[in-house]
Order: C-alpha cells, then sequence, then structure tokens
C-alpha cells in the first residue's frame, strides 16, 4: 500500500524490508515462522533449493534484460572485471578469516571465503534500478554489473570446490585433479555451454512457432519463467553448474532481441522477479540465526564478527578495481570505480554456497571432532552474519547518500543566500531569485550608489556603458540582492519600476525610476532597431 512512497521517494528497496519483516516473524521476536524448526538436513535442503530457485530466475533475468550480445561486446571488461577481483576478494578474506578465528586453518578460511566471493545479483538488481539509480547511475555502470553479479555467482564454484576437497581428500594431488575435471571442465565450462544451447535452441522454437502463429503473447511471455526453472532442472540432474547455465540461457535466448521485443512493456517478468525476492528475503530473514552469533567454544564473538563485517566491506573489492577501472571502458573514473567496488553485496547466493557446502561436509558434533566439523559449525553463523550486515549497508547505502545530498544541497543553497555580506538599505525580496550575470565581481555597494540591475554592478551615478550579460557560468560566486534581468520592451518607450522598496526607517514607500532604451546601430535586425541592456537606478534612501 505503501510501496512507491518507500521504494522510490525513501529508496528503500524489498532487500531490507523482506529482511526486516522475516526477522519481526522470526523465531527471536514473534515465532510465527522458524525454518530452523524443521530440522537440521532437512532445513538445509529447503534453504538450498529455495535460494537456488530464487538465483536461477534472477540470473535469467539479467541475461535476458542485457542488451543483445552484450557479453560478447564487453567480454573484455567482464573478465578483467570478474576475475581478478573474484580471486583477490577469495585470498584476503580468507586472510581476515584465519587471523581473526585461529580455529579455522588456511582451507576451511578459503571455504567461507567462497561463499562470501560472489556478488548477489538479486540484490545488486535492486540497487541498480529504480529512479535513483536511473537519474544518477551511468548505463553503463548499472549494465556491467548485473553482468558481472550474474558471472561471478557461477564461479563461486571451482572457488568453493577447490577448499571443499582439499578439506575431505586425505591427498592433495587427488583434491587438484578432482577440482581442475569436476570444478572447471565438468561444471562450469559443460553447464555454460548447457544453457547457452538450451537458449538457443528455445529461441528458434519459439521464432518459428511466433511465426506460424502458434502462440499467443501471454504464453510468450511465460516461458520467462517456464524456461528459467527448466534450465536450473536439466542442469542439476545431470549435475552440472545450474547458475551459469541459466545465466547462459538467458543470455543466448535473448541473443538476437527477438525474445525481447516480444516481451518488452510487460510486467509479468517484473511481478514474478519482486514476489520471488521478497518471500527469499522473508525467508533469510526468518532463517538467521542470532543465538550463534556469540559461540565462545567455537570461537565467535560479536566484535570478531564485526571486525570481519567491516574489512570484508573495505578489503573485498574495492583496492582491485581501483587499480584495474583502467583496463574496463565502462568505469571512466575512480569514483565509478570506488562506487563499483562498494556496490558487491552479499545475499542469496552467499546463502546458497554455504548451504551447497554443508551438504558436502560432515554433520558436526558438539564439540567438532576435527576441521572438517569445525568448518561445518562455523561456515552458517559466519556467512549469515555477513549478509546481514552486507543487506543492511548496501541496502541502505542509497537512502543515506541521497539524503546526504539533500542536506549538502539545502546547506549550500542557504550558504549561497545568505553569507553574502552588504552595506546599505535593505533591497526587495523579488531581488533575491534574480540569475547572476558573467563576470560579475559581486563588490558590495554603498548607499546611494546606482545600480546597474542587469550586470549587477554600481555606477557611482556615472553613465558606463552597458554591454550584453553573458549567461551563467558554472561555479560562479552567488548573486547580489540587487541582481534583476529586466523585461523587454518596445523601442523608445519609456516603461517604470515599481519597487516596494523598503528604504532604511521602515516606511515602505514607493519608488519609480524611468527606462531608457537606447539604440544599437550595430544591430542586424531587419527593422534596424534592437533592444540593448536597460539601466535602472533605485533611490537613494537619503
Amino acid at each position: 500500500m505503501v510501496s512507491l512512497l518507500v521504494k522510490e521517494m525513501l529508496y528503500i528497496n524489498e532487500v531490507v524490508l523482506g529482511t526486516g519483516f522475516g526477522v519481526i516473524i522470526g523465531p527471536y521476536v514473534a515465532n510465527i515462522f522458524n525454518p530452523r524448526a524443521w530440522g537440521g538436513s532437512q532445513e538445509n535442503k529447503i534453504t538450498l533449493e529455495i535460494m537456488r530457485v530464487v538465483l536461477a530466475t534472477g540470473l535469467f533475468a539479467v541475461g535476458v534484460e542485457l542488451p543483445c550480445a552484450y557479453m560478447k561486446e564487453h567480454a573484455k571488461s567482464l573478465f578483467v572485471m570478474v576475475v581478478p577481483t573474484m580471486a583477490f576478494g577469495w585470498v584476503v578474506v580468507s586472510a581476515v578469516l584465519h587471523a581473526l578465528f585461529p580455529g579455522l586453518d588456511e582451507v576451511s578460511a578459503l571455504c567461507i571465503a567462497a561463499c562470501l566471493t560472489p556478488t548477489d545479483p538479486v540484490t545488486c538488481a535492486a540497487i541498480t534500478r529504480g529512479r535513483f539509480a536511473t537519474k544518477h547511475v551511468p548505463v553503463d555502470i548499472r549494465r556491467i554489473l548485473s553482468a558481472e553479479s550474474a558471472a561471478n555467482d557461477g564461479l563461486a564454484y571451482p572457488f568453493l570446490s577447490i577448499a571443499i576437497y582439499l578439506t575431505v581428500e586425505t591427498s592433495t594431488r587427488v583434491a587438484i585433479g578432482k577440482w581442475f575435471l569436476i570444478g572447471w571442465l565438468y561444471e562450469v565450462i559443460l553447464g555454460t555451454v548447457l544453457g547457452a544451447v538450451l537458449g538457443l535452441l528455445f529461441s528458434k522454437l519459439m521464432k518459428i512457432s511466433h511465426r506460424k502463429g502458434f502462440i499467443d503473447r501471454e504464453s510468450y511471455i511465460a516461458q520467462y519463467l517456464a524456461l528459467a526453472i527448466f534450465t536450473i532442472g536439466v542442469a542439476s540432474s545431470i549435475g552440472v553448474d545450474d547458475l551459469l547455465a541459466s545465466f547462459a540461457a538467458g543470455c543466448a535466448i535473448s541473443w538476437d532481441g527477438h525474445f525481447n521485443v516480444q516481451t518488452a512493456d510487460d510486467s509479468f517478468s517484473s511481478v514474478i522477479d519482486y514476489v520471488l525476492n521478497c518471500g527469499c528475503f522473508i525467508y533469510i530473514g526468518a532463517w538467521l540465526p542470532f543465538d550463534s552469533y556469540n559461540s565462545p567454544e567455537l570461537g565467535l564473538t560479536p566484535w570478531r564478527l564485526v571486525i570481519l563485517m567491516v574489512s570484508i566491506l573495505v578489503l573485498r573489492r574495492i583496492p582491485p578495481l581501483l587499480v584495474l577501472y583502467r583496463w574496463i571502458p565502462e568505469i571512466t573514473s575512480w569514483k565509478e570505480a570506488l562506487f563499483s567496488g562498494h556496490f558487491g553485496p552479499m545475499g542469496v547466493s552467499a546463502v546458497f554456497v554455504a548451504a551447497l557446502a554443508l551438504t558436502r561436509l560432515p554433520v558436526p558434533e558438539n564439540p567438532p571432532a576435527n576441521q572438517a566439523q569445525l568448518l561445518a559449525a562455523m561456515i552458517q553463523p559466519i556467512v549469515s552474519f555477513i549478509v546481514l550486515g552486507s543487506i543492511i549497508v548496501h541496502g541502505l547505502s542509497i537512502p543515506f547518500f541521497n539524503l546526504g545530498r539533500e542536506v549538502h544541497s539545502r546547506t549550500a543553497t542557504l550558504t549561497y543566500t545568505w553569507t553574502r555580506t552588504r552595506t546599505g538599505p535593505p533591497l526587495p525580496d523579488w531581488v533575491f531569485y534574480a540569475r547572476r550575470p558573467e563576470n560579475n565581481t559581486g563588490t558590495p555597494m554603498a548607499p546611494g550608489s546606482d545600480v546597474d540591475v542587469e550586470r549587477g554592478e554600481g555606477t557611482n551615478g556615472k553613465d558606463n556603458s552597458v554591454t550584453e550579460a553573458g549567461p551563467d557560468q558554472t561555479g560562479s560566486s552567488p548573486p547580489s540582492r540587487a541582481e534583476i534581468v529586466t523585461p523587454t520592451a518596445s523601442v523608445e518607450e519609456e516603461e517604470t519600476i515599481i519597487s516596494n522598496h523598503d528604504s532604511t526607517n521602515g516606511g515602505g514607500d514607493v519608488a519609480t525610476e524611468p527606462i531608457q532604451v537606447e539604440e544599437n546601430p550595430d544591430s542586424t535586425e531587419t527593422d534596424g532597431r534592437a533592444l540593448q541592456p536597460r539601466l535602472v537606478r533605485f533611490p537613494s534612501s537619503e
């Protein structure tokens, strides 16, 4: 009922609202909805599949909404933005984890860091869309952030699999061999090829059906959701990377733009995406294990988690993008690189990868008997706390940024208007709204001096030559209180300006002054006459 007010006026998206509502109805407040009451393994499987469906739908939507052949034209930028940034963040986050939680060895720290490496496309889409993003974020930045968040989601598999194999396998050689054959060739490469083939195949079939009149518009639009679910079903059944497959299918089906044309100006996909996102973050809010954030027996304490959160926000993406943005044409300045580095939220994808890791780890005992059990006990509390912090920081960044801009704008306006100093009697209020002409020095005027309102300069009773004032220039000094651009008048016509001039005695006497309009001999007008800026002299207060 107030969605437009909240989203377009306060810039608070469904990610923050859904998570907050989930916390309220969750076990720690109202205790209406408690996903963890379903049991350990069962709850983790349900969490995994909910995140999978929401992620795959969002990734398919990102692929469809990108321009035709976007991935081909921007492959170099995406490679530079995705691979080095993910690798840097993975190593740095694992180092911070190992330093803050000494009980975790290097491999376990790498496993948890793999959950926090990918950028969440669902949260990123909520940030890069809307009125604020459309107005203030360049379209190239919005597109490259969307494509990057979709691509690095699927590439989280290799980072996770190498850590899992090193944890559960007894031989390092066997772990690296499985990582290369299964983690890269089978899951990533085959998953991408499978998604692209499915997308191209359905694109051809749907164009044939549309051309022959076998499919109507409603059914065409319904394929938006059906194809995403079908792709992740096929990919999951054969064990390949279903997230990359879904993104590749979305890019392939809209490669030539035909699918985009048929689904243009339709809100069905947006409604489905919005409903899934709201439901997913309500689930995450109720799923958050607040009681696990203070577990001294595992080495988990609130202050360690807060330090980890701040370190991840500062070190995970910002340093590599500040270095690499020169090789990314879509990012043109260090400010845009800083913006892109900051908006790397962690959300649904982090929860999904953590739930996926738990399916390959042993059930932890109390206390954990080995490193694998310690990792299984600590991965969800750490990941969920970082997800909660990311939702708060990234979800509220735009509202606070907009609030700061408004406060700065109002402060600058007040300073611009009222910090001018001037001697002599006050002038009418309407003078404050005058534009400042070019090359005005803004020198204060003495009482009784003549005022050239076209140029805002005192003439001291002399008939100075007046030239036409230029347009306003950016960065010019604020307008003085006596500046005004007078209205035009016909040639050889005497006009009178009447102003409610507050004199020094407060009498409010009315002053009139004739305006002399001179002919311009150099005018190129056909009638040989033109207007010159007119000189108006306000009466002195004496």
